[in-house]
C-alpha cells in the first residue's frame, strides 16, 4: 500500500486529477451558453462542477468571488495533504494567491465590502480602520505580508519572499523550469497587448502541461497542478461573472 504523505502517493492522487481536468470541448459548450443557467447547466455535466457548490442562478458576482476562493483554498489544502510534510507549507501559501489583488487595492486606501465581513481571511480587515489594516494583517492568514503593507507594489514580491522561505532546501533544483515557465509569462502578460489575454493564457497551459509530464515523481508536479488548476479557475470566472456582470436584459 502506498502511503499517504509520500511522493509516490501524491503522484498518484496528482495524476489522477490532472486526467480529469476539463476538456477544450467542456469549454466550449460553457462558452457557447449564453445566459448564467444555462452555462451552469453545462458545467454541471463537465468535470467543473465541485467548484460550482454554493454558486445558483441567483448569485451575485461578489457570492461567485467568496465561493471560488474557498474552493480555490480548499483544493490548495488537499493538494499540500497528499504531498511529504516538507513540502506542505510551500503549498499552504499558495492559497494566498487569489487574495493578493485585494490586499493590494485595500492597501492603496481602498474601500471595503460588506461581504469581507463574512470572509474567513477578509473578516479582520473589514473590521479595522483604514489605518488598523496593516496591524489586522500581522494577525490573521495574510501576517508575511504585513511588512509589505505600506508598499502594496512589492505584495506580490513578498508573497514570493515567503514561499521561496517555506520551500524545503535544494528545492530550486525541481521547481526551476516551473517558475521559469511563470516568471516569463507574467513578464510577457504585462506587456502583452490587449486582447491578446487569453491566448497567453493557453499558450502557458501548454508549457506547463509539457512540464508536468516532465516532471513526473518530482514535488514540482504539486505546484505545476495547482497553477494549471488556478488557469481553470480563473477561465470559469470569467464565464461565470461575464453571464451576471453583463446579462442581457429579459424581454416582456
Amino acid at each position: 500500500m502506498i502511503e499517504c504523505g509520500s511522493l509516490d502517493y501524491a503522484q498518484s492522487r496528482l495524476q489522477a486529477r490532472h486526467g480529469l481536468r476539463a476538456s477544450e470541448a467542456a469549454w466550449q459548450r460553457l462558452e457557447t451558453a449564453r445566459e448564467l443557467p444555462a452555462l451552469l447547466d453545462a458545467a454541471a455535466r463537465s468535470p467543473l462542477r465541485p467548484w460550482l457548490a454554493g454558486i445558483t442562478a441567483g448569485s451575485p458576482a461578489h457570492r461567485i468571488e467568496a465561493v471560488l476562493r474557498t474552493h480555490w483554498r480548499a483544493c490548495v489544502d488537499e493538494v499540500a495533504g497528499w504531498m511529504p510534510p516538507a513540502w506542505r507549507p510551500a503549498l499552504a501559501w499558495c492559497a494566498v494567491l487569489p487574495d493578493l489583488p485585494l490586499l493590494q487595492y485595500l492597501a492603496r486606501g481602498g474601500t471595503t465590502a460588506t461581504w469581507m465581513q463574512d470572509d474567513p481571511a477578509f473578516g479582520a480587515l473589514y473590521l479595522a480602520a483604514p489605518g488598523q489594516r496593516a496591524a489586522a494583517l500581522e494577525q490573521g492568514p495574510f501576517a508575511p505580508l504585513a511588512p509589505a503593507w505600506a508598499a502594496p507594489d512589492t505584495l506580490a514580491q513578498a508573497w514570493r519572499g515567503e514561499w521561496q522561505r517555506r520551500l524545503p532546501p535544494a528545492a530550486g533544483d525541481s521547481l526551476g523550469p516551473v517558475v521559469q515557465a511563470l516568471q516569463v509569462h507574467g513578464v510577457a502578460f504585462g506587456a502583452a497587448p490587449a486582447g491578446t489575454g487569453w491566448l497567453m493564457r493557453r499558450a502557458l497551459q501548454a508549457r506547463l502541461q509539457l512540464l508536468m509530464r516532465r516532471a513526473a515523481l518530482e514535488p514540482a508536479t504539486a505546484f505545476i497542478h495547482l497553477a494549471l488548476c488556478a488557469l481553470d479557475v480563473e477561465r470559469l470566472r470569467a464565464e461565470l461573472l461575464g453571464r451576471v456582470l453583463f446579462a442581457r436584459p429579459r424581454l416582456p
